[in-house]
C-alpha cells in the first residue's frame, strides 16, 4: 500500500511491482523493473529513501532514513528477506544478505555483498567489491566472477518476477471452509 505523508508521496517506477502487504509511506521514489515484496516497510517520513531500477527489497525487509537525511539504494541491488537497511547509500549491484543489518550512515559499495545476519555498524564504510561478514561485518574476501555472475541471474530473476505480478496479478483463493 503506498501512502502520503506530511505532504510527500512515493513515486513508483514503470514495470515496479509493490506488494499490497508492503508499506510505501510519504517520501519514497522507487526506479523502474523493481519488486517491492509482501511485508516490506519503506519509510520516508522524516527521511527520504531513493531506490534505483531494477533493485529487489524481498519480503519483511525494513528501510529507513535519519530526519532529514536519504537513503539511497542503487540499481540491482538485492535486498534479501527480513534485512533492515538505515544505512546512507547501498551501492549499484550490492547484495545485502537475509537478516543483515546496516545501520545508520553507513555505506555498502558497489558489488559489494553483506553476508545474511552480519551488522554493518553506524558510521561503517564497506569498500566496493568485498565480501563481509560477522557482527560487526568485517571483509572476508573480495568479489569472485562466479559471485557476479551467481547474483546477475538472481536479480533478473526478480526483475522477471516483478513484471509477473504486474502482468498475472495474484488471486485469493476463497476457502469457503474447505482447504481441500
Amino acid at each position: 500500500m503506498l501512502y502520503s505523508f506530511d505532504g510527500k508521496r512515493p513515486e513508483i517506477g514503470k514495470d515496479t511491482y509493490v506488494s499490497e502487504q508492503a508499506l510505501v509511506i510519504g517520501e519514497v521514489k522507487i526506479g523502474d523493473s523493481c519488486y517491492i515484496g509482501h511485508g516490506a516497510i519503506l519509510r520516508g517520513d522524516y527521511g527520504s529513501i531513493e531506490i534505483g531500477s531494477g533493485t529487489a527489497v524481498e519480503e519483511g525487509v525494513v528501510v529507513h532514513a535519519p530526519p532529514n537525511k536519504k537513503c539511497i539504494i542503487g540499481k540491482r541491488v538485492t535486498i534479501g528477506h527480513g534485512a533492515i537497511v538505515h544505512a546512507s547509500q547501498i551501492g549499484d549491484l550490492a547484495v545485502l544478505g537475509m537478516g543483515s543489518i546496516t545501520s545508520i550512515y553507513s555505506v555498502v559499495g558497489a558489488g559489494s555483498i553483506v553476508a545474511e545476519g552480519s551488522v554493518v555498524k553506524m558510521n561503517q564504510i564497506i569498500p566496493e567489491k568485498v565480501v563481509v561478514a560477522g557482527n560487526p561485518a568485517s571483509e572476508v574476501r573480495k568479489i569472485k566472477e562466479k559471485d557476479t555472475e551467481r547474483w546477475a541471474y538472481g536479480k533478473q530473476r526478480y526483475i522477471d518476477l516483478a513484471k509477473q505480478y504486474l502482468d498475472i496479478g495474484m488471486h485469493i483463493i476463497p476457502t469457503n471452509g474447505d482447504v481441500s
